[in-house]
């Protein structure tokens, strides 16, 4: 198990989990949302190549339409 912490909340995670899978884990959109691992923003593209381990800090920000 690691503990992270996603917009201020910690949780507990398996062991070697993508960013891609713990964004499907959560059901999370990733075409609306920007993400920032430990202050750095990841690219899409990097989501599968990326992996959270322990004390990792995310804040993900979702993008919201109107007018």
């Amino acid at each position: 198990m690691a503990k992270i912490q996603i917009n201020g909340r910690k949780i507990n995670i398996k062991q070697k989990i993508n960013v891609s899978d713990l964004l499907k884990k959560y059901k999370l959109d990733k075409k609306k949302i920007a993400l920032e691992l430990n202050g750095e923003i990841i690219p899409k593209q990097m989501y599968k190549k990326k992996f959270v381990k322990n004390e990792d800090i995310i804040e993900i920000v979702h993008f919201i339409g109107g007018g």
